[in-house]
């Protein structure tokens, strides 16, 4: 959302994560995606990071006015293991998915509190709208039913918001050319 926010040009190339191509894992061994090859050959392999260059080339909304840096970092740090371990259970040992769903929902009831108070779109809502995705799409009746008094309205926001339907169009999985092509 960043890159196409900031109006950077690139090349897209939709992978599948279980058939990695070669050149993915030669210019990020750590093997995750999304990863971004810079001209000059410079590597980008973190989300937010590639979200930080982009703005930084072009930020026409100035979403790095105000990054509130603190509740990006809370959500990658405390929010996305209570995600993972409510979403998917079965990758670890001894977890109540339950339980790692009400801790979630504490803490985006904070972060509801935080939203009530702003008013136009900044870095963290771009940042953090992922993960909130992913937590209300896991039982969405249930999320709905949540007595949310602004994050309801915010997801709805961004999931409706022409930028997001922009970037979330389906691509073909790109095949790495062979490199005996003769």
């Amino acid at each position: 959302m960043a890159l196409f926010q900031s109006k950077i040009e690139w090349n897209h190339r939709e992978v599948l994560l279980r058939d990695l191509p070669s050149s993915l894992i030669e210019h990020s061994p750590k093997s995750t995606v999304p990863v971004l090859v810079l001209p000059g050959g410079k590597v980008i392999d973190e989300s937010y990071d590639i979200m930080l260059w982009a703005l930084r080339q072009n930020d026409p909304e100035h979403w790095l006015a105000d990054q509130q840096q603190e509740w990006i970092d809370r959500f990658e740090d405390e929010f996305k293991g209570d995600l993972d371990r409510y979403k998917y259970p079965n990758r670890y040992e001894d977890v109540d998915p339950f339980h790692h769903r009400e801790r979630a929902l504490t803490f985006l009831l904070d972060f509801d509190h935080v939203l009530a108070s702003r008013q136009s779109t900044q870095l963290v809502d771009i940042a953090v709208f992922p993960f909130v995705r992913q937590f209300a799409n896991h039982d969405r009746s249930w999320f709905d039913a949540l007595p949310f008094k602004t994050l309801h309205g915010w997801l709805k926001h961004h999931l409706e918001s022409e930028l997001f339907e922009s970037v979330m169009v389906k691509h073909k999985v790109w095949v790495q050319p062979s490199r005996n092509n003769n």
